[in-house]
């Protein structure tokens, strides 16, 4: 059974994050706060430490975690390009609970698992998790639960599902919300295809919230007719 450090306490927070970063480092994995779920947490650059990710969810390399970063900086770092549209995006909805799919870099030397050269990215709006990244770096997360169960919204939830699998559990009371983030692929936009952006996964962002900012990009609603 992993630790919990309770980050309300102050003294508790600091052991924790040293905690969490020497994990980190050493290729395992941690579960850490958002502000949309817990997330299981791994080095984005270490092939071994995203493959025990996966493992600790009971995921396979077809199911790639997202990359979370600690600012936009980080996010133009990570991939070919950031379209003007998706600047709009960013400056409305980061920190927060929309996860946007790009191309990668192709410089980058990571491994994911099966993300056909792209990358989704979010910033998250929690403070343990925004200190634990500008620490890290960027961090692939995934939601900390077991494939199939639901996301957990406290710790003791992640505990009770990876407890013996997770070394550091970071404890910063139920999250803020308790929606997962919204996923949008705007590969379109960077010349990948069509120039429309999809919605993965609704979630914490509407998709009337999208369309305030990207209009006719945005593809229709289920049920509603294509614009013409």
């Amino acid at each position: 059974m992993g630790t919990v450090y309770d980050c309300s306490d102050r003294e508790q927070m600091l052991a924790g994050m040293r905690a969490a970063r020497q994990t980190l480092a050493r290729g395992e994995v941690v579960v850490a706060p958002t502000d949309t779920v817990y997330g299981v947490a791994a080095d984005a650059f270490s092939p071994a430490a995203v493959k025990k990710l996966l493992a600790t969810k009971g995921r396979s390399r077809q199911q790639p975690p997202p990359v979370l970063v600690g600012s936009t900086d980080a996010l133009r770092a990570l991939v070919e390009q950031v379209p003007e549209e998706v600047e709009r995006l960013v400056e409305r909805f980061w920190p927060g609970g929309l996860t946007i799919v790009l191309p990668a870099q192709p410089s980058l030397t990571w491994d994911l698992g099966e993300t056909k050269g792209t990358v989704a990215v979010r910033q998250p709006d929690n403070a343990i998790m925004l200190e634990l990244l500008a620490e890290t770096g960027p961090l692939a997360v995934s939601s900390a639960n077991l494939t199939g169960r639901p996301a957990a919204i406290d710790a003791a939830s992640a505990v009770a599902m990876l407890g013996d699998s997770v070394s550091v559990f970071l404890d910063d009371g139920p999250v803020a919300t308790g929606v997962a983030s919204t996923i949008i692929d705007a590969t379109g936009l960077a010349g990948r295809g069509e120039r429309t952006v999809r919605v993965l996964r609704d979630g914490a962002v509407s998709r009337a919230e999208l369309r305030e900012v990207l209009g006719e990009l945005l593809e229709a609603d289920p049920g509603e007719d294509p614009p013409q």
